[in-house]
């Protein structure tokens, strides 16, 4: 069984997203482990490290986390200072993560800001294999999240993502992340069960359902095609809901996170809703 859960928050301490998560009967949980709107990343007190790692052992319901990384960071970037920044941001974060005892960081590949896709797939390569070589040894994977192919992003086709992994050299050492809606927006189509084992398929193919560890579980705002990253609750978008219920139900997927990234509204409201909604889709034994 699929293990469910939401994007839970870190005000006020990162240990208290673990409770959070609690508070929800999340089974996974996805977090920034510092603030991802400042490039700027604080120290992390050994003290709350502490905390983090006794509330995930002591934890009634939450099983899994994984960290999501800023969107400030592009890797896909020709500007060498603005790809020399992000790398080292990346860096960093991996060893918060790794600190913590995370089981890994999503990232977005990153824009090639006109460059063109090519340049941006090399540049992205080029980018993880200087991570790698400094977070060798790591417990904490890099996982790489394709994404809608909105603007000059690259990561939305299932070919970027191959070839993003085997200009690394270790394509072993990186897994994947699939979001939902950002597949939908990129013109695999979800909707039906066929369409839905059509674009697994595809995956498999690739980049291998083995090293697909996590999920983001979002309906979309927009048409299919659209090329748009716009989130919507789970099944009041364009997605619909019979997506989901493959999900939950895969046999390949079991203890696999799926964290939805749905606004949440107030206290959590909006989680709740679609947590509870994801669960009702789980086949009962």
């Amino acid at each position: 069984m699929a293990l469910l859960g939401a994007h839970t928050s870190i005000a006020g301490g990162i240990s208290l997203a673990i409770e959070r998560g609690d508070q929800m009967k999340c089974e996974a949980i996805q977090i920034f482990v510092q603030s991802s709107r400042t490039w700027k990343i604080p120290s992390l007190e050994e003290e709350e490290r502490t905390r983090f790692r006794e509330a995930l052992a002591g934890a009634k319901h939450v099983k899994s986390v994984v960290a999501h990384n800023s969107y400030l960071l592009n890797l896909s970037t020709t500007d060498r200072d603005l790809r020399k920044k992000s790398v080292a941001y990346f860096v960093e974060t991996m060893e918060r993560c790794e600190s913590l005892g995370i089981e890994g960081l999503i990232t977005h590949p990153g824009s090639h800001l006109g460059a063109g896709v090519e340049a941006g797939i090399k540049e992205t390569s080029d980018s993880l294999n200087e991570v790698l070589k400094a977070c060798r040894g790591f417990k904490s994977k890099i996982i790489l999240e394709n994404t809608a192919g909105q603007g000059g992003c690259i990561g939305h086709e299932f070919e970027h993502l191959r070839d993003i992994v085997q200009g690394t050299g270790e394509p072993e050492r990186i897994a994947f992340c699939f979001d939902t809606q950002h597949a939908f927006a990129a013109g695999y189509d979800l909707r039906t069960r066929e369409g839905y084992q059509n674009t697994m398929k595809k995956f498999d193919d690739l980049l291998s359902l083995k090293q697909l560890i996590a999920f983001h579980l979002n309906d979309s705002l927009k048409e299919f095609n659209c090329h748009v990253d716009r989130h919507q609750n789970i099944g009041k978008g364009f997605l619909g809901k019979e997506v989901f219920r493959e999900l939950v139900n895969d046999a390949r997927f079991e203890n696999v996170p799926m964290c939805i990234e749905t606004d949440p509204g107030e206290d959590d409201a909006l989680h709740k809703q679609d947590l509870k909604l994801l669960r009702s889709l789980r086949k009962k034994n």
